[in-house]
């Protein structure tokens, strides 16, 4: 099963397994990781599964669709790194991704 590392504003690490298909916004929620809210429940309607991919890992999650980068215009700090976690799906090449998470997330 894959691994995610999630990294809080604060340094905290946390590293969870979750099958393949998995999206990394359902993998937070499964994992009582606090900072990953979904309020949407993955459907890509809010921004509360907002995290920063570390830039070694962009060319292995996919590409930002046209809904998602309309999504981020409503989150706080978005960065070039921001994505959505509910658009990101785990798969065997993404084992060890880490995610950071934006402070304002608690």
């Amino acid at each position: 099963m894959p691994r995610v590392k999630f990294i809080a504003a604060d340094g905290t690490q946390y590293v969870v397994e979750a099958p393949a298909g998995t999206s990394v916004m359902r993998a937070a929620l499964d994992n009582g990781i606090l900072g990953i809210d979904g309020d949407c429940g993955g459907l890509c309607a809010c921004a509360t599964c907002h995290v920063y991919i570390e830039a070694g890992w962009a060319p292995v999650v996919p590409e930002m669709g046209s809904q998602e980068r309309d999504m981020l215009e409503l989150a706080y700090e978005v960065q070039p790194s921001s994505r959505l976690g509910c658009q990101i799906e785990l798969t065997v090449a993404a084992d060890g991704l880490e995610v950071h998470l934006p402070k304002y997330q608690r």
